[in-house]
Parts: structure tokens; sequence; C-alpha cells
């Protein structure tokens, strides 16, 4: 039987070729009788669906997925799944690299790519917290959520609920209900 696995780390993850729809779409177009997909860090080898999908092959069975940092993240993870698989009897068929064996030249191969893989979640975190590191020296950083409405805002729609209802106000203000009423009660807090 040939089953395919399908990743993204976000539900909402739709970039680069990588959403669950265009990998499931490639997988069924490569012979997939069944897709399993998580929506799960690939740094994570405790994943609902991989788990489900990996009790299930037996020897004799293909393992097809699109890239080889759908499977994993880091080169000690990915390969040790890789040839747990292989080792198994279940073929390996990366859509991106081809069959993985237990040849030296196709170890070499994945080790390769799966090193790369481990690399480029690497520099993304060192990206990412460089970003961090120099929007925190700005006199106004605020870790989180930008506040949609200023301080004005919301003490001037609190205003109006002395006279107005909160569809009244939400109407005028555009502030909705839930804001004004955790606005309102940490009025009721700090007063």
């Amino acid at each position: 039987m040939i089953y395919g696995y399908a990743r993204v780390s976000t539900k909402g993850q739709a970039k680069d070729g990588n959403s669950l729809e265009v990998q499931e779409k490639l997988l069924k177009e490569n012979g997939a009788a069944e897709i399993f997909a998580d929506s799960f860090t690939g740094t994570k080898t405790d994943r609902p669906k991989l788990n489900e999908l990996f009790s299930k092959l037996q020897s004799g069975d293909i393992f097809i997925v699109t890239k080889l940092d759908r499977i994993a993240r880091s080169l000690s993870q990915g390969s040790e799944l890789v040839n747990s698989l292989i080792a198994r009897g279940v073929k390996v068929n990366i859509l991106n690299i081809g069959v993985m064996d237990n040849t030296p030249s196709s170890k070499l191969i994945r080790n390769i790519f799966f090193a790369f893989a481990e690399f480029e979640r690497d520099m993304i975190i060192e990206r990412t917290s460089e970003g961090k590191a120099i929007a925190k020296q700005a006199s106004d950083f605020r870790e989180g959520r930008p506040k949609t409405y200023s301080s004005k805002q919301i003490a001037h729609a609190l205003e109006l609920l002395e006279s107005k209802t909160y569809k009244q106000v939400e109407e005028l203000t555009g502030i909705s209900k839930s804001t004004l009423i955790r606005a309102r009660r940490i009025c009721n807090v700090v007063a």
C-alpha cells in the first residue's frame, strides 16, 4: 500500500508550495491511496497523524512525502525516522529527492538534505531573535500584538456607555462589545 504524509507547522501556512492542499494533491498524483496530515512543528517527532501512519506501515509498503523537511527539521531526527522505516522494509519516496534505500549514496544524500533543513530552521530562529533584539531597543517597544484602539478611544467609548447601550457605542466607535466589557472590567479593578 502507498501511504502519504503531509505536514504544516501551522494551520495557516500556505507559502512555498507547503500548504496541506498542495502536498495532498502531489501525494495523490504520485499514487498515495491514504494520506495522513498534521498541523504540527517539524521539530517534534511525536505527531498524532505521523504516529498513526507509522503504526500502519508494514514491510513492502511505500511511504511518500513531498519534501524531506515535511518529515523532520533536524539531521538526527530525520535520519532516525527514515532509517527506521527502511529497516522495517518500508520504501521511502521523498518526491523532491527520490526513493531512499540503504545504499551509501542514498544515506549521504538524505543526511545532506536533513543538514540543510536543520540549518534553514536555525537561520530562521537566529533572524527572528535578531529582529526581536533590534525591536526591543526602541523606546516604544511592546511585546505582543499592537493595540487596535488608543487609551483615549477606549476612555471615550467608556464615557459614552454612561448614556448609551453597548450596541450604540459599538456602532459609534467601532469598538466591539467584548473589548468594551474588558476595558470596563479593568477600570473597575483599578478604581
